[in-house]
Order: structure tokens, then sequence, then C-alpha cells
């Protein structure tokens, strides 16, 4: 049994004509149930009262008509209050449009802070972190603002950040999460890349790909900050956090970027594990193993590829040749002594003791083998 407002209910009773609890004559008293509990929205408790039934009876009632029942607790549908959907939407607008808490908004309504709370769960309002530590509360820097002055017109973090009005720290910050290059920090590297796009460069490691992957982590791209790019953070377990942190390297900023966690939530976390803390400046590991690079192995001898075996390398003859060219050649005397003859002593060392000389300087024009690893 279904209500039908438009054809009328043929059991419609006012609350007055059973208010003494006799049922009209006529009228068959299940579907008279049924007409209560479904057209005008009374509840089992109130249905019983009214026909002087028991209020399991009313259940089985209304089990009998096809009736679903609702759950104990699950209460009844009310009539929408014009004055309260105005006053819902402006909590809304209060604390989504103007950042507003839920503790300053029920300092403004008098409403308790846990109904407000439980009003904008239900007009379906995404609801910010909880604590100090608020993800959605950061100060952002337009990505368009920040490429033309950081990465188009060179200028430093720093100098960027005065012309924003931001320190230097929030510009870094809004340079990684949108993917941006950002110039290594420190003197000019001798090797290596000076500039890192540090999201591209976290899911290009392979520890860090092993550790997402052995934790079910999806990967993000970059473009946006973190509470855009991981509107549910992830949740990071004390084995994820000592993984990401002890094994891989990262610094609590690393793993914000790939989780959606601030990274004073995971120093906390860490802190409570008793997870000791790398000192404080200097190059994180992951930094350090990014900025060696992949290994290569060292370069092979032009001779190699005609046969010779692949680790002989020429190269590693230069010093020995070098050595034995610089050793001291016998005296002219000694070899007069020994022989007798002066003439053959000459005729025998001169054209010898150019040979090691000339092929020194030569070997000294190959590349070491240490100098090409």
């Amino acid at each position: 049994m279904t209500p039908d407002s438009d054809a009328g209910c043929l059991h419609a009773v006012s609350s007055m004509t059973l208010s003494s609890g006799a049922q009209p004559p006529g009228t068959d008293l299940a579907e008279l149930v049924a007409h209560l509990y479904l057209c005008e929205g009374l509840s089992t408790y109130r249905i019983g009262a009214l026909t002087g039934v028991d209020r399991q009876r009313v259940g089985r009632m209304l089990a009998r008509t096809g009736v679903p029942v609702k759950p104990k607790g699950a209460g009844r549908r009310r009539a929408v209050d014009e004055d309260q959907a105005a006053l819902d939407q402006a909590m809304e607008r209060l604390y989504a449009g103007s950042g507003l808490s839920c503790g300053e908004i029920s300092a403004i309504t008098g409403i308790p802070q846990r109904t407000v709370r439980d009003r904008l769960h239900a007009r379906g309002v995404r609801m910010r972190t909880k604590g100090r530590v608020n993800r959605e509360d950061r100060v952002a820097v337009p990505a368009d603002t920040l490429s033309r002055l950081y990465v188009s017109a060179g200028l430093s973090a720093a100098d960027t950040g005065r012309l924003l009005g931001v320190s230097r720290h929030i510009v870094l910050r809004a340079a990684h999460d949108e993917g941006l290059p950002v110039r290594v920090g420190g003197p000019q590297p001798s090797h290596g890349p000076g500039e890192i796009e540090l999201v591209k460069a976290l899911y290009a490691d392979p520890l860090v790909r092993q550790a997402l992957a052995r934790h079910n982590i999806a990967r993000r791209p970059a473009g946006g900050p973190i509470w855009q790019r991981f509107p549910v953070p992830v949740l990071v377990s004390a084995e994820l956090a000592e993984e990401l942190y002890v094994t891989c390297g990262l610094g609590v900023r690393h793993i914000e970027l790939l989780t959606g966690q601030p990274a004073q939530t995971i120093l906390r976390l860490l802190s409570a594990q008793g997870i000791t803390r790398r000192p404080a400046g200097g190059r994180s590991p992951f930094m350090r193993r990014w900025r060696a690079g992949p290994r290569t192995a060292p370069p092979r001898h032009a001779n190699s590829a005609a046969g010779k075996p692949t680790g002989f390398d020429l190269s590693a003859r230069a010093p020995r040749e070098r050595a034995r060219a610089d050793r001291p050649q016998p005296r002219r005397q000694h070899a007069e002594a020994s022989t007798g003859a002066a003439s053959r002593s000459t005729a025998r060392v001169g054209p010898r003791e150019r040979g090691p000389q000339a092929s020194s300087g030569d070997d000294a024009a190959e590349p070491s083998g240490s100098g090409s690893r």
C-alpha cells in the first residue's frame, strides 16, 4: 500500500476522530494503520495511542499489508522548516565562503558546535581538517603568477615572495605543489641537475615506487595545493611513515606531497612511534640519492669492440707505463765498467731511453680509469 495524494485516501481519518480510541465504522483496522503510518507520517507509538492497539501489533499489521517499517531510531519524515533551512544556508556560507570554524559559527548563532557540524554534514559540506594543522587554510599563490615570476623571469624565491607579499617558504611550497621546476639551493652544483620537479622525482624513485605499491597508494599528479590533490588524505600508518622516512630517506615535506597529510602531522606520528628524527639542515638521503643520479658503467676502450674482454680497460696500463718510465736508468759509467766499451754502451742505451719516455707522454693523454667513472 502506497500513499496516493492525488486520488485521496479512502481511510483518511483525523486525529480527533480517533482521540477516543474508537475505530470508525466500516473501516479495516490494518488499512487504517497503514494510512496513518504512510499518509499521515505518524509513528507506531502514536498510531497505537490513537487506535488503542499495542505498538507491536501495529508493526505486525504494517508487515501484513506490505508496508516497510523503518528501523527503530530512524525517526519520521519531518516537514521542512524554512527558518531552519535559511539558517543552515547562512552557516554554510560562513564556513565554506568566509572560512569560519564551527566554533566561531557556534559563537555567532548560539547553536552548539556539534550541532553546527552535524547540520553542515547533512547539507553535504566538505569539512576541513580538525585541529591546528589545517590544510585548507594555507596561504595560496596563483600558479600563473608564480610561474611568470619564478620560472620565466628567473627571480629568486625571496624576491618572488616580496612581490607577492608572502614568505620564501610559501613560494617554494607552492612551486612544488604546482609541479614547477625549483632551482636547487646553495652553490651552483658542479655535477647533477640544477633544478627539480619534486613530485615527479618522488614518483620516479625506485624505493618510493616500491613503498607506494606495497601500501596500495595511488599516484596523484602535481597541480594545486594538497587539499585539492588529496580531498581525503591518505591514512598514514606507523609502518608506512617509518618506511618512507627511514627506508626511503624522505623528508616530512616529501611524505606530505605523496599522502596529503600535513608535514606537522607526520612529525607527530614519527615522534609517537619513537622514530629518531634526522638533524635539522642538510639534504635528506632521498635528495642526495637524486643528486647522485643513476649509476653508470665506466666507458669501454675502443679496442673492446674488436674481441677484447668486456672488463679489459687499456687505460689501466697508463699508470704502470708512467711508473716504468720514471724509474731511474743505470748510469753510463756503470755500463762502461761492466762492458769496458763506452761506444757500445752509448749505442745500446740511447735509442731505448727515448721509447718509454715517448710512450709515457702518449699514455698520459688517455683518460684514466678513475676519471671516467
